[in-house]
């Protein structure tokens, strides 16, 4: 990993894999992201609407009241996407000390959001990298909508702090920002010393970390213009070999 950058440092579609390998993480510009899975700005903004209608998570044990959130999960076999019965999230305490531990039975995502044809290409992509760096196999995929909000003043997206999740790799997508500072994205080794700082700005950026050799954080946001409410809204998609965690 280079010294750090506030811009994101930005990986070509065709080098993602190689990137991964070398750093452990790689981040996809909007252009190469549209690019990597052959899909149009408008079919990434017909995702949009889905972040205005999230309910809150009722699981914050900090008391709270800054996220909210949808949760759907997915196995992927050789390229086929099959979405399972609604479930809870579970991660042990290894890997989340703040809320492992715990089932948590978020809101399921709305089903006019799961049908859109970027919802499933996203998947199915992850899905299919991940293949390319650990070898052919069912993945099981969770995928999360957050809305970090900053109604309170300040809004947390990772407040379990510098963490790894437990699966193989993870995959963060900004889908927008409103009226907001701070929400800067940390990668660190997980085994060493070097890290990368920058700022997701552009909706449609992606980031991808291989869970099993770096670790990663989000800091705080605030509001930009004070009593005017701000917002970061991002999906997560977890990829594991295996099973769900839990399982």
């Amino acid at each position: 990993m280079s010294a750090s950058a506030f811009d994101p440092p930005y990986t070509p579609p065709e080098r993602l894999v190689t990137a991964l390998k070398q750093d452990g993480y790689a981040v996809l510009s909007p252009q190469g992201l549209a690019q990597g899975l052959d899909l149009q700005e408008a079919e990434l903004e017909a995702l949009r609407p889905g972040w205005q209608r999230l309910p809150p998570d009722e699981y914050l044990k900090d008391g709270g009241r800054y996220r909210t959130r949808r949760h759907a999960c997915y196995t992927v076999d050789n390229g086929q996407l099959d979405q399972v019965p609604h479930r809870a999230h579970w991660q042990p305490l290894e890997y989340n000390a703040l809320h492992g531990g715990m089932q948590r039975w978020f809101a399921a995502v709305e089903a006019s959001t799961l049908v859109l044809p970027a919802w499933q290409r996203i998947m199915k992509g992850i899905a299919s990298l991940a293949s390319e760096l650990r070898g052919p196999q069912r993945w099981y995929l969770e995928a999360h909508q957050f809305r970090i909000d900053t109604a309170s003043g300040i809004g947390r997206p990772t407040p379990e702090g510098a963490h790894r999740d437990g699966v193989d790799l993870v995959a963060v997508m900004l889908v927008g920002r409103h009226n907001i500072k701070g929400g800067e994205t940390r990668v660190f080794e997980a085994s060493g010393r070097r890290g990368e700082r920058f700022t997701m700005t552009e909706p449609w950026t992606l980031l991808v970390l291989d869970d099993l050799r770096v670790i990663h954080e989000s800091t705080p946001i605030q509001p930009t213009v004070e009593g005017h409410q701000g917002w970061r809204d991002t999906l997560v998609v977890t990829c594991r070999s295996g099973s769900f965690q839990g399982d």
